[in-house]
């Protein structure tokens, strides 16, 4: 004889996941728009000749600098 899940087990079981991993798709985002803020900032400082060695142009730069934290 086969067995089979309900599906009212099957939904029961995704919404206690969407619960518990909410919290910590949240606190993921949260990280992840702090990252970007500093990195931004440490952009933000770099001179000339730093940015020159890294690649980076000044036009490259402004269009990073003017994103907001959440893109």
């Amino acid at each position: 004889m086969e067995r089979t899940l309900s599906s009212d087990l099957l939904f029961q079981n995704s919404s206690e996941e969407s619960r518990t991993s909410f919290p910590l798709r949240v606190i993921s985002n949260l990280m992840l728009w702090q990252r970007r803020i500093a990195s931004r900032h440490q952009l933000a400082r770099l001179d000339a000749r730093l940015l020159a060695d890294a690649g980076i142009s000044e036009a490259q730069r402004c269009e990073e600098l003017s994103k907001p934290f959440w893109r």
